[in-house]
């Protein structure tokens, strides 16, 4: 009998209602319904055509009850925004990261969490006490996803087709999780990285669903890769939106960021901001002027290539844990083996930051 919770799983990645489903699998609601319950497996016409509608393995379906990311510990911006369908499917992503993440760390020691509690910081102060503890100072953050996978944060990539979901974070027992929603530029994923440590930093006991949990993530996002006092002392004055564009490549922010940055702490007036949001708002919101290049994540990298040269493509390793390949891809960035990567051959992984 398929287990209704890998169903369920697989409906909302799918993003599908259960009216929708159940006309996918050629059968009525109350067949669903009765399948849920418990009482009676899903007809063999309807378990053909899920197989063929969402591209699972049957194995998939056998397994125990997935383990979700509990929708209250998750944050989630523009929450309002947010459907019930994109949410489900982004959560539904989370479970089989989880199921993902389990088996990595069966075969592979990765760098443990050391992350602390900043409740009782106003957002900037826990920005740059983190900073200083991991050693960083006011130097600029070469490489956003690297810096939190080397301090044992694991980061995974979502795909989902809505400008509402930029990204979303939690603690699974004492592992934290960020997923980054790939359709953004460059500079936005950076933000949206250190958005969700300042989360995982300030409201891992509070939650981030208070009205000033995401001003403050936003706060210390800020903060985190534009240190203040590197701010002023690397643009003294804005002549033009050119200074802005230019400099903007130094902390890898967008040029919105820095400039609200720049107006925010008084270097910029209010006219002259105004004037440059509608500049930079003729490059549309899904554009940035010179724009970065996107961070790649130096653990998945060195994982994928590792089992590679062990034999393991992606494609057996999806048949290996009963989970279609372009949603192993769809959480992993993407990324290809590369059989120029040394190997780790103590199976510890080492990431710099």
């Amino acid at each position: 009998m398929y287990n209704p919770e890998r169903v369920e799983l697989v409906r909302r990645r799918l993003g599908l209602t259960k009216i929708g489903f159940a006309e996918q699998l050629g059968v009525d609601r109350k067949a669903i319904q009765r399948f849920e319950s418990g009482d009676y497996d899903l007809p063999e016409i309807a378990r053909e055509k899920l197989l063929m509608v969402s591209g699972y393995p049957e194995g998939f379906f056998a397994k125990s009850t997935p383990e979700y990311p509990n929708p209250d510990g998750v944050s989630f911006r523009s929450l309002r925004s947010l459907t019930s369908s994109s949410r489900d499917a982004a959560i539904a992503a989370g479970a089989l990261a989880f199921e993902l993440d389990d088996w990595i760390r069966s075969e592979y020691e990765l760098p443990t969490h050391d992350l602390t509690a900043e409740r009782d910081l106003a957002p900037a102060e826990a920005a740059m006490r983190l900073r200083v503890r991991w050693g960083i100072g006011n130097r600029p953050i070469g490489n956003m996803m690297n810096l939190l996978e080397a301090h044992g944060v694991r980061v995974f990539s979502l795909v989902e087709e809505t400008r509402h979901l930029d990204a979303y974070s939690l603690w699974r027992n004492d592992q934290p999780y960020v997923f980054l929603n790939t359709l953004k530029t460059a500079e936005r994923s950076r933000f949206d990285a250190a958005h969700e440590l300042g989360h995982l930093v300030m409201h891992r006991h509070t939650g981030s669903t208070h009205p000033k949990a995401e001003s403050e993530a936003d706060t210390f996002a800020s903060a985190f890769l534009m240190p203040p006092d590197d701010v002023r002392a690397e643009i003294p004055w804005v002549r033009s939106l050119r200074d802005i564009i230019e400099k903007k490549q130094r902390w890898g922010v967008s040029a919105a960021a820095l400039a609200y940055t720049l107006h925010k702490s008084g270097r910029i007036t209010d006219w002259h901001y105004r004037g440059y949001c509608i500049q930079l708002g003729k490059y549309g919101r899904d554009a940035e002027p010179n724009p970065m290049r996107r961070e790649v994540s130096q653990v998945w990298t060195k994982l994928l290539t590792d089992l590679w040269r062990q034999g393991i493509s992606l494609s057996r390793l999806a048949s290996r844990l009963s989970i279609p390949e372009r949603e192993l891809s769809a959480l992993l960035f993407g990324i290809v083996a590369d059989p120029n990567t040394s190997g780790d051959t103590d199976r510890k992984l080492h990431v710099v930051s």
